[in-house]
Protein backbone atom coordinates (compact mmCIF):
# COMPACT_ATOMS: atom_id res chain seq x y z
CA UNK A 1 0.00 0.00 0.00
CA UNK A 2 1.04 4.01 -1.08
CA UNK A 3 2.39 5.66 2.04
CA UNK A 4 -0.56 7.84 3.27
CA UNK A 5 0.32 11.24 3.20
CA UNK A 6 -0.59 13.33 6.79
CA UNK A 7 -4.25 14.57 6.82
CA UNK A 8 -4.40 18.34 5.50
CA UNK A 9 -4.65 20.83 8.51
CA UNK A 10 -7.51 22.74 6.37
CA UNK A 11 -9.44 19.28 6.43
CA UNK A 12 -12.82 19.21 7.01
CA UNK A 13 -15.12 16.07 7.98
CA UNK A 14 -17.58 14.81 5.37
CA UNK A 15 -21.32 16.26 6.35
CA UNK A 16 -24.09 14.01 6.63
CA UNK A 17 -24.64 11.79 3.52
CA UNK A 18 -27.37 10.28 2.51
CA UNK A 19 -28.87 8.79 -0.39
CA UNK A 20 -30.39 10.43 -4.01
CA UNK A 21 -32.83 8.43 -5.47
CA UNK A 22 -31.70 6.53 -8.47
CA UNK A 23 -28.55 6.73 -7.12
CA UNK A 24 -26.33 3.25 -6.15
CA UNK A 25 -22.23 3.48 -5.68
CA UNK A 26 -19.69 1.23 -4.84
CA UNK A 27 -15.88 1.80 -3.76
CA UNK A 28 -13.44 -1.95 -4.64
CA UNK A 29 -10.21 -2.70 -4.46
CA UNK A 30 -8.52 -3.39 -8.09
CA UNK A 31 -5.15 -3.39 -7.28
CA UNK A 32 -4.40 -1.03 -10.36
CA UNK A 33 -1.67 1.04 -8.01
CA UNK A 34 -2.73 0.81 -4.70
CA UNK A 35 -2.70 -2.25 -2.46
CA UNK A 36 -5.14 -2.62 0.68
CA UNK A 37 -7.18 0.05 -0.34
CA UNK A 38 -9.98 0.89 -2.63
CA UNK A 39 -9.16 2.70 -6.26
CA UNK A 40 -12.52 1.39 -8.59
CA UNK A 41 -15.38 3.55 -7.79
CA UNK A 42 -18.94 2.70 -9.66
CA UNK A 43 -22.19 4.83 -9.72
CA UNK A 44 -25.43 3.25 -11.56
CA UNK A 45 -27.91 5.49 -12.35
CA UNK A 46 -31.76 4.69 -13.16
CA UNK A 47 -32.76 4.26 -16.49
CA UNK A 48 -33.93 7.99 -17.60
CA UNK A 49 -30.96 9.78 -16.28
CA UNK A 50 -29.60 13.17 -17.79
CA UNK A 51 -26.37 13.86 -18.12
CA UNK A 52 -24.00 17.48 -18.35
CA UNK A 53 -20.46 17.49 -18.61
CA UNK A 54 -17.37 19.80 -19.25
CA UNK A 55 -13.96 18.24 -19.34
CA UNK A 56 -9.89 19.38 -19.42
CA UNK A 57 -8.90 21.76 -22.42
CA UNK A 58 -5.77 20.66 -21.76
CA UNK A 59 -4.31 19.23 -25.39
CA UNK A 60 -2.93 16.04 -24.21
CA UNK A 61 -6.31 14.79 -22.12
CA UNK A 62 -6.57 11.22 -21.26
CA UNK A 63 -8.25 8.61 -22.94
CA UNK A 64 -11.37 9.11 -21.01
CA UNK A 65 -11.61 12.55 -22.19
CA UNK A 66 -12.76 11.71 -25.93
CA UNK A 67 -14.89 8.75 -24.79
CA UNK A 68 -16.83 10.93 -22.52
CA UNK A 69 -17.37 14.02 -24.69
CA UNK A 70 -18.49 11.26 -27.62
CA UNK A 71 -21.33 9.63 -25.29
CA UNK A 72 -22.44 12.75 -24.50
CA UNK A 73 -22.43 14.28 -27.74
CA UNK A 74 -24.77 11.38 -28.97
CA UNK A 75 -27.11 10.84 -25.68
CA UNK A 76 -28.28 12.85 -23.04
CA UNK A 77 -28.73 9.10 -20.90
CA UNK A 78 -26.17 7.71 -18.48
CA UNK A 79 -26.64 4.40 -17.01
CA UNK A 80 -23.24 4.01 -15.09
CA UNK A 81 -19.86 6.36 -14.24
CA UNK A 82 -17.00 3.94 -13.91
CA UNK A 83 -13.46 6.03 -12.49
CA UNK A 84 -10.42 3.91 -11.41
CA UNK A 85 -7.60 5.87 -9.00
CA UNK A 86 -3.56 4.92 -9.30
CA UNK A 87 -3.32 5.18 -13.17
CA UNK A 88 -4.47 8.56 -15.27
CA UNK A 89 -4.49 6.48 -18.60
CA UNK A 90 -3.32 9.65 -20.65
CA UNK A 91 -0.44 9.41 -23.18
CA UNK A 92 -0.87 5.81 -23.56
CA UNK A 93 -2.00 5.88 -27.44
CA UNK A 94 -3.63 2.55 -28.67
CA UNK A 95 -3.43 0.94 -25.29
CA UNK A 96 -5.64 3.69 -23.75
CA UNK A 97 -8.26 3.86 -26.36
CA UNK A 98 -8.39 -0.15 -25.87
CA UNK A 99 -8.96 0.53 -21.88
CA UNK A 100 -11.64 2.45 -22.48
CA UNK A 101 -13.73 0.56 -25.04
CA UNK A 102 -12.98 -3.03 -22.98
CA UNK A 103 -13.90 -1.51 -19.97
CA UNK A 104 -17.65 0.33 -20.95
CA UNK A 105 -18.48 -2.73 -22.78
CA UNK A 106 -18.07 -4.93 -19.82
CA UNK A 107 -20.22 -2.86 -17.62
CA UNK A 108 -22.84 -1.78 -20.38
CA UNK A 109 -22.78 -6.01 -20.76
CA UNK A 110 -23.33 -6.32 -17.04
CA UNK A 111 -26.02 -3.65 -16.47
CA UNK A 112 -27.36 -4.22 -19.99
CA UNK A 113 -27.63 -0.22 -21.47
CA UNK A 114 -25.94 0.81 -24.07
CA UNK A 115 -22.42 1.50 -24.49
CA UNK A 116 -22.79 4.85 -24.93
CA UNK A 117 -24.71 5.38 -21.47
CA UNK A 118 -21.70 4.59 -19.95
CA UNK A 119 -18.57 7.30 -18.49
CA UNK A 120 -15.51 6.93 -17.68
CA UNK A 121 -12.55 8.81 -15.99
CA UNK A 122 -9.41 7.49 -14.74
CA UNK A 123 -7.08 9.56 -12.19
CA UNK A 124 -3.24 8.85 -11.52
CA UNK A 125 0.08 8.53 -12.43
CA UNK A 126 0.46 9.71 -16.31
CA UNK A 127 1.92 7.71 -19.59
CA UNK A 128 1.93 4.13 -17.84
CA UNK A 129 -0.93 1.73 -19.43
CA UNK A 130 -3.66 1.31 -17.62
CA UNK A 131 -3.86 -2.59 -16.58
CA UNK A 132 -7.15 -2.57 -17.42
CA UNK A 133 -7.73 -6.28 -17.07
CA UNK A 134 -7.72 -5.76 -13.19
CA UNK A 135 -11.00 -3.27 -13.57
CA UNK A 136 -12.15 -6.45 -14.85
CA UNK A 137 -11.85 -8.33 -12.84
CA UNK A 138 -12.58 -6.27 -10.01
CA UNK A 139 -15.70 -5.43 -11.59
CA UNK A 140 -18.26 -8.14 -10.52
CA UNK A 141 -17.12 -7.78 -6.83
CA UNK A 142 -18.12 -3.65 -7.82
CA UNK A 143 -21.34 -4.26 -9.05
CA UNK A 144 -22.31 -6.46 -6.15
CA UNK A 145 -21.02 -4.03 -3.79
CA UNK A 146 -23.83 -1.21 -5.38
CA UNK A 147 -26.15 0.42 -2.79
CA UNK A 148 -27.40 3.55 -2.34
CA UNK A 149 -25.27 4.81 0.22
CA UNK A 150 -22.32 4.31 -0.92
CA UNK A 151 -21.30 7.95 -1.03
CA UNK A 152 -18.16 7.79 1.27
CA UNK A 153 -17.08 4.74 -0.47
CA UNK A 154 -16.95 6.01 -3.61
CA UNK A 155 -15.00 9.50 -2.44
CA UNK A 156 -12.40 7.10 -0.85
CA UNK A 157 -12.09 5.39 -4.17
CA UNK A 158 -11.36 7.96 -6.14
CA UNK A 159 -8.43 9.30 -4.04
CA UNK A 160 -4.75 10.07 -5.23
CA UNK A 161 -2.91 12.28 -3.25
CA UNK A 162 -5.93 13.88 -1.45
CA UNK A 163 -5.40 13.52 2.44
CA UNK A 164 -9.58 13.23 2.86
CA UNK A 165 -12.97 12.27 1.00
CA UNK A 166 -14.67 15.56 -0.24
CA UNK A 167 -18.59 15.73 -0.50
CA UNK A 168 -21.28 18.28 -0.26
CA UNK A 169 -25.07 17.96 -0.06
CA UNK A 170 -27.90 20.53 -0.51
CA UNK A 171 -31.54 20.01 -0.42
CA UNK A 172 -33.80 22.43 -2.11
CA UNK A 173 -37.46 22.64 -3.60
CA UNK A 174 -38.41 22.76 -6.84
CA UNK A 175 -41.78 24.59 -7.04
CA UNK A 176 -43.40 22.58 -3.88
CA UNK A 177 -41.32 19.68 -4.57
CA UNK A 178 -37.91 18.89 -2.74
CA UNK A 179 -35.31 17.78 -4.73
CA UNK A 180 -31.59 16.75 -3.45
CA UNK A 181 -28.08 17.55 -4.31
CA UNK A 182 -25.28 15.48 -3.44
CA UNK A 183 -21.92 15.63 -4.67
CA UNK A 184 -18.06 14.39 -4.46
CA UNK A 185 -14.68 15.56 -5.48
CA UNK A 186 -11.21 13.87 -5.82
CA UNK A 187 -8.30 17.08 -6.21
CA UNK A 188 -4.96 17.76 -4.30
CA UNK A 189 -2.08 19.12 -7.17
CA UNK A 190 -2.28 19.64 -10.75
CA UNK A 191 -4.99 21.95 -10.47
CA UNK A 192 -5.34 25.01 -12.11
CA UNK A 193 -8.92 24.33 -13.72
CA UNK A 194 -9.79 25.43 -17.27
CA UNK A 195 -13.35 23.74 -16.69
CA UNK A 196 -13.94 21.77 -13.31
CA UNK A 197 -11.59 20.47 -11.25
CA UNK A 198 -9.64 16.74 -11.01
CA UNK A 199 -13.09 14.48 -10.55
CA UNK A 200 -16.07 16.03 -9.49
CA UNK A 201 -19.33 14.22 -9.25
CA UNK A 202 -22.63 15.49 -9.02
CA UNK A 203 -26.07 13.50 -8.43
CA UNK A 204 -29.62 15.24 -7.91
CA UNK A 205 -33.13 13.41 -8.04
CA UNK A 206 -35.32 16.27 -10.09
CA UNK A 207 -35.52 15.47 -13.30
CA UNK A 208 -34.05 17.95 -15.79
CA UNK A 209 -33.69 18.20 -19.41
CA UNK A 210 -30.34 17.53 -20.57
CA UNK A 211 -30.25 20.69 -22.41
CA UNK A 212 -31.05 22.61 -18.93
CA UNK A 213 -28.55 20.33 -17.46
CA UNK A 214 -25.95 21.62 -19.29
CA UNK A 215 -26.70 25.37 -19.25
CA UNK A 216 -26.53 24.96 -15.32
CA UNK A 217 -23.56 23.26 -14.76
CA UNK A 218 -21.60 25.70 -17.66
CA UNK A 219 -23.01 28.77 -15.42
CA UNK A 220 -21.93 26.83 -11.80
CA UNK A 221 -18.24 26.04 -13.28
CA UNK A 222 -16.90 29.51 -13.62
CA UNK A 223 -17.05 30.87 -9.90
CA UNK A 224 -16.18 27.59 -8.63
CA UNK A 225 -13.66 24.86 -10.00
CA UNK A 226 -12.84 27.35 -12.36
CA UNK A 227 -11.65 29.80 -9.62
CA UNK A 228 -9.81 27.87 -8.14
CA UNK A 229 -5.70 27.27 -8.60
CA UNK A 230 -3.14 24.88 -6.53
CA UNK A 231 0.09 24.82 -8.97
CA UNK A 232 -1.13 26.50 -11.84
CA UNK A 233 -1.23 23.29 -14.13
CA UNK A 234 -4.40 22.19 -15.48
CA UNK A 235 -4.96 18.30 -15.24
CA UNK A 236 -5.37 16.04 -18.18
CA UNK A 237 -8.16 14.78 -16.58
CA UNK A 238 -9.99 17.05 -15.36
CA UNK A 239 -13.79 16.60 -15.36
CA UNK A 240 -16.78 17.81 -14.11
CA UNK A 241 -19.97 16.01 -14.49
CA UNK A 242 -23.92 16.00 -13.32
CA UNK A 243 -26.67 13.30 -13.53
CA UNK A 244 -30.41 14.34 -12.87
CA UNK A 245 -31.85 10.73 -12.15
CA UNK A 246 -35.18 12.04 -12.64
CA UNK A 247 -37.29 10.63 -9.64
CA UNK A 248 -38.44 13.65 -7.89
CA UNK A 249 -42.48 14.44 -9.44
CA UNK A 250 -42.36 18.16 -9.89
CA UNK A 251 -43.54 20.69 -12.53
CA UNK A 252 -42.01 20.71 -15.75
CA UNK A 253 -38.86 22.21 -16.59
CA UNK A 254 -38.28 23.72 -20.05
CA UNK A 255 -35.22 26.05 -19.75
CA UNK A 256 -32.69 26.94 -17.30
CA UNK A 257 -34.51 30.06 -16.91
CA UNK A 258 -37.02 29.24 -15.77
CA UNK A 259 -38.50 30.87 -12.35
CA UNK A 260 -39.29 27.45 -10.67
CA UNK A 261 -35.41 26.71 -10.72
CA UNK A 262 -34.20 29.39 -8.91
CA UNK A 263 -33.32 27.88 -5.69
CA UNK A 264 -32.06 24.87 -7.17
CA UNK A 265 -29.55 26.96 -9.52
CA UNK A 266 -28.59 28.85 -6.31
CA UNK A 267 -27.91 25.87 -4.58
CA UNK A 268 -25.98 23.81 -7.53
CA UNK A 269 -23.63 26.80 -7.51
CA UNK A 270 -22.96 26.90 -3.86
CA UNK A 271 -23.01 23.00 -3.67
CA UNK A 272 -19.87 23.52 -6.63
CA UNK A 273 -18.20 25.97 -4.61
CA UNK A 274 -18.08 24.48 -1.60
CA UNK A 275 -16.26 20.78 -3.49
CA UNK A 276 -14.00 23.29 -4.97
CA UNK A 277 -13.23 24.79 -1.71
CA UNK A 278 -12.55 21.62 -0.29
CA UNK A 279 -10.22 20.45 -3.28
CA UNK A 280 -7.68 24.06 -2.15
CA UNK A 281 -7.87 22.81 1.41
CA UNK A 282 -6.67 19.39 0.32
CA UNK A 283 -3.68 21.12 -2.07
CA UNK A 284 -0.46 19.47 -1.71
CA UNK A 285 1.23 20.24 0.97
CA UNK A 286 -1.06 22.99 2.24
CA UNK A 287 -1.43 24.92 5.08
CA UNK A 288 -3.08 28.18 4.09
CA UNK A 289 -6.35 28.51 2.81
CA UNK A 290 -5.88 32.25 0.39
CA UNK A 291 -8.95 34.06 -0.75
CA UNK A 292 -7.39 36.56 -3.40
CA UNK A 293 -10.29 39.67 -4.44
CA UNK A 294 -9.51 42.29 -6.83
CA UNK A 295 -11.37 45.25 -7.18
CA UNK A 296 -11.91 48.29 -9.84
CA UNK A 297 -9.73 46.74 -12.55
CA UNK A 298 -10.34 47.64 -16.22
CA UNK A 299 -13.22 44.62 -16.30
CA UNK A 300 -14.32 41.20 -14.91
CA UNK A 301 -12.02 39.61 -17.53
CA UNK A 302 -9.20 41.42 -16.36
CA UNK A 303 -9.42 41.13 -12.65
CA UNK A 304 -10.09 37.50 -13.06
CA UNK A 305 -6.43 37.23 -14.37
CA UNK A 306 -4.59 39.26 -12.29
CA UNK A 307 -6.43 37.55 -9.60
CA UNK A 308 -5.17 34.20 -10.89
CA UNK A 309 -1.85 35.83 -11.68
CA UNK A 310 -1.54 36.59 -7.36
CA UNK A 311 -3.21 33.03 -6.81
CA UNK A 312 -0.15 31.39 -8.96
CA UNK A 313 3.01 33.02 -8.03
CA UNK A 314 5.38 31.13 -6.13
CA UNK A 315 6.52 34.01 -4.14
CA UNK A 316 3.40 34.84 -2.98
CA UNK A 317 2.25 31.83 -2.21
CA UNK A 318 5.90 31.28 0.03
CA UNK A 319 5.47 33.92 1.67
CA UNK A 320 2.36 33.06 3.19
CA UNK A 321 3.60 30.17 3.74
CA UNK A 322 6.41 31.43 5.81
CA UNK A 323 3.99 33.73 7.67
CA UNK A 324 4.91 36.23 5.67
CA UNK A 325 3.12 39.66 4.95
CA UNK A 326 5.24 40.29 1.74
CA UNK A 327 3.13 42.68 0.00
CA UNK A 328 5.95 43.59 -2.22
CA UNK A 329 4.96 40.43 -4.37
CA UNK A 330 1.48 40.58 -4.55
CA UNK A 331 2.32 44.44 -6.48
CA UNK A 332 4.79 42.19 -8.32
CA UNK A 333 2.07 39.84 -9.45
CA UNK A 334 -0.14 42.83 -10.72
CA UNK A 335 2.30 43.88 -12.54
CA UNK A 336 3.42 40.88 -14.01
CA UNK A 337 0.27 40.08 -15.16
CA UNK A 338 0.19 41.44 -18.12
CA UNK A 339 -3.32 43.09 -17.15
CA UNK A 340 -3.77 47.36 -17.24
CA UNK A 341 -2.26 48.82 -14.31
CA UNK A 342 -1.09 51.64 -12.55
CA UNK A 343 1.34 51.53 -10.01
CA UNK A 344 0.08 55.03 -8.80
CA UNK A 345 -3.47 53.78 -8.13
CA UNK A 346 -2.70 50.24 -7.12
CA UNK A 347 -3.79 49.64 -2.82
CA UNK A 348 -3.08 46.59 -1.38
CA UNK A 349 -4.63 45.11 1.93
CA UNK A 350 -3.96 41.42 3.84
CA UNK A 351 -7.02 40.84 5.83
CA UNK A 352 -8.62 43.80 6.80
CA UNK A 353 -4.85 45.92 7.11
CA UNK A 354 -4.39 48.25 4.06
CA UNK A 355 -0.67 48.09 3.57
CA UNK A 356 -0.17 50.70 0.44
CA UNK A 357 -2.29 52.67 -0.80
CA UNK A 358 -2.15 54.54 -4.35
CA UNK A 359 1.43 53.64 -4.89
CA UNK A 360 2.65 54.28 -1.60
CA UNK A 361 3.15 51.77 1.52
CA UNK A 362 0.51 52.60 4.40
CA UNK A 363 0.92 52.76 7.85
CA UNK A 364 -0.11 49.91 9.65
CA UNK A 365 -0.30 47.68 12.86
CA UNK A 366 2.47 45.34 11.83
CA UNK A 367 1.97 43.09 14.93
CA UNK A 368 -1.81 42.52 14.10
CA UNK A 369 -0.49 42.05 10.53
CA UNK A 370 1.86 39.25 12.58
CA UNK A 371 -0.98 37.92 14.29
CA UNK A 372 -3.53 37.87 11.42
CA UNK A 373 -0.95 35.75 9.12
CA UNK A 374 -0.34 33.03 11.68
CA UNK A 375 -4.25 32.19 10.87
CA UNK A 376 -5.51 29.27 8.38
CA UNK A 377 -7.33 31.62 6.11
CA UNK A 378 -5.76 34.81 4.54
CA UNK A 379 -7.68 37.25 2.37
CA UNK A 380 -5.42 39.31 -0.23
CA UNK A 381 -7.35 42.15 -1.82
CA UNK A 382 -5.71 44.18 -4.84
CA UNK A 383 -7.26 47.40 -5.58
CA UNK A 384 -6.91 49.03 -9.50
CA UNK A 385 -8.24 51.91 -9.11
CA UNK A 386 -9.42 51.41 -12.58
CA UNK A 387 -12.63 50.93 -13.24
CA UNK A 388 -15.52 47.93 -11.89
CA UNK A 389 -13.85 44.73 -12.91
CA UNK A 390 -14.40 42.42 -9.88
CA UNK A 391 -12.92 38.72 -9.47
CA UNK A 392 -12.35 36.10 -6.55
CA UNK A 393 -10.10 33.37 -6.92
CA UNK A 394 -9.16 30.60 -4.33
CA UNK A 395 -5.68 29.10 -3.53
CA UNK A 396 -3.20 27.77 -0.96
CA UNK A 397 0.35 27.79 0.47
CA UNK A 398 3.15 26.62 -1.21
CA UNK A 399 5.06 24.77 1.07
CA UNK A 400 7.93 21.93 1.81
CA UNK A 401 5.19 19.75 1.57
CA UNK A 402 4.66 20.22 -1.79
CA UNK A 403 7.55 18.92 -3.04
CA UNK A 404 8.03 15.80 -0.61
CA UNK A 405 4.93 14.67 -2.01
CA UNK A 406 5.67 15.36 -5.98
CA UNK A 407 9.10 14.56 -5.55
CA UNK A 408 8.69 10.77 -4.85
CA UNK A 409 5.40 10.76 -6.38
CA UNK A 410 5.84 7.63 -8.80
CA UNK A 411 7.83 5.69 -6.17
Amino acid sequence: MAKPYPRSPLALSLPKLTSIAGVRLSGVEANIRYSGRTDLMLVEFAPGTTAAGVYTRNLCPGAPIPWCRRALASTPHARALLVNSGNANVFTGRAGEEAVVACAGEVAHQLGCPVEDVFLASTGVIGETLPYKKILSALPAAIEALHVDGWEEAARAIMTTDTFPKAARREVKIGSTTVCLQGIAKGSGMVAPDMATMLAYVATDASLPQPVLQALLEEGVGPSFNSITVDSDTSTSDMLMLFATGQAEHEEIGSHEDAALAEFRTALKDLLHELALLVVRDGEGATKLIRVDVQEAQDDGSARRIAMAIANSPLVKTAIAGEDANWGRIVMAVGKSGEPADRDRLSIAIGDHWVASQGSVKDHDVEALNAYMRQQEITITADLGLGSGRASVWTCDLTHGYIDINGSYRS
